[in-house]
């Protein structure tokens, strides 16, 4: 199940990819329009700009932006950031140690198979499919 952070974090990209590209955005009109705490997005915008997805500006014309246009972010990474991993079982993982029981585990193919579908789901979504 996702968290509230990555789900917000989704909203937040969303917002942002709705205005003109070049534009800060400041987080309290985010937070109006989302209907979200103007305190838990600047948790989520901070994960968001140290993951390299989006950039803020302070001062008068500060705020929020993306970094590249909305074609060129999936959800998938959007959420990986703010969820960690969405493998279904550790050995899955990205960088996992080879499981001990791979060669005689029965259910490992259901788990592989049920992970592609969910990657190439969420990596095959792009941010702009959700902005229309």
């Amino acid at each position: 199940m996702f968290t509230t952070k990555g789900r917000y974090a989704l909203r937040v990209m969303i917002d942002l990819a709705q205005h003109p590209e070049n534009e800060y955005i400041p987080l309290k009109d985010i937070a109006t329009r989302q209907d979200i705490s103007k305190k838990y997005l600047e948790i989520i915008a901070k994960e968001l700009v140290k993951g390299g997805l989006i950039e803020g500006a302070s001062g008068k014309h500060g705020g929020y932006k993306l970094l590249r246009s909305p074609e060129e972010y999936s959800v998938g990474e959007i959420i990986e950031l703010m969820e960690g991993t969405i493998a279904p079982v550790a050995c899955l993982e990205t960088g996992a140690p080879e499981c001990t029981r791979a060669c005689k585990c029965n259910t490992i193919s259901m788990w592989t198979e049920f992970y592609e579908l969910e990657r190439n789901f969420f990596f095959g979504k792009k941010l702009s499919d959700l902005c229309n």
